[in-house]
This record gives C-alpha cells, structure tokens and sequence, in this order.
C-alpha cells in the first residue's frame, strides 16, 4: 500500500513530522518526468530506505536506512520518475534489489 505524493506540495512534505510508518506501506513520489532528484532527511522522525525508480518501473539505486533528522543530500545517481520511501531495512529483509521492477500504473506497466 503506498500514498501517491505527484504535487509539488505533496513531495515537499513527504513523511515528515510521522511518527511511524506502517508495515507494507510507504510513498511514491511521482516526479512526473525523468529528472536528477535530490533528497534529505530533515524533520523526518523514521529511518527510510529511499528506493530510486526509471520511468519503466527499473529500480536503478537504493538508498538504505536514511538517519531521521539528517540534512545530507541523498542523490538519485542519474535521472529517475519516481521515488518509493519504505521503512529502514525493509528493502534488505524483502530482498528487493536493483534491476527489480516496481509495478504501478506511475510508470504504465500494470498488466
């Protein structure tokens, strides 16, 4: 289950100021075109794995455990459509990996 953050808004805020994040959840950002994005961690209360996604669904980098709180920009290495925010270490015990296919209809590949 993931929130959709697409407005400017929306991917300001992100899953800042929460207190957790449940289990099997977590927000895509939608960039909506393929862009160099940048990240931060700053008034974020939870560790994040921060998974870096290609306009086809390809996983392309990921980021694990983000510190909350930490202002140290975290990069996407190259241009990305989206980005999926899961809780820290969630990636590693899902064994989710580069190369993987995200499947949503952000990057038109549901079947």
């Amino acid at each position: 289950m993931v929130e959709v953050a697409d407005s400017a808004r929306e991917r300001s805020r992100g899953l800042m100021f929460r207190p957790m994040l449940e289990d099997a959840h977590g927000m895509l950002f939608d960039f909506g075109k393929p862009q160099h994005v940048s990240f931060w961690m700053k008034n974020t209360l939870i560790p994040l794995d921060l998974i870096f996604i290609d306009e086809s669904g390809e996983i392309t980098h990921i980021h694990p455990q983000a510190r909350p709180h930490d202002e140290t920009a975290i990069p996407s290495k190259g241009e990305i459509l989206a980005v999926l925010e899961i809780n820290g270490g969630l990636a590693r015990q899902l064994e989710i990996q580069v190369g993987d296919t995200v499947r949503h209809e952000v990057f038109g590949n549901l079947d």
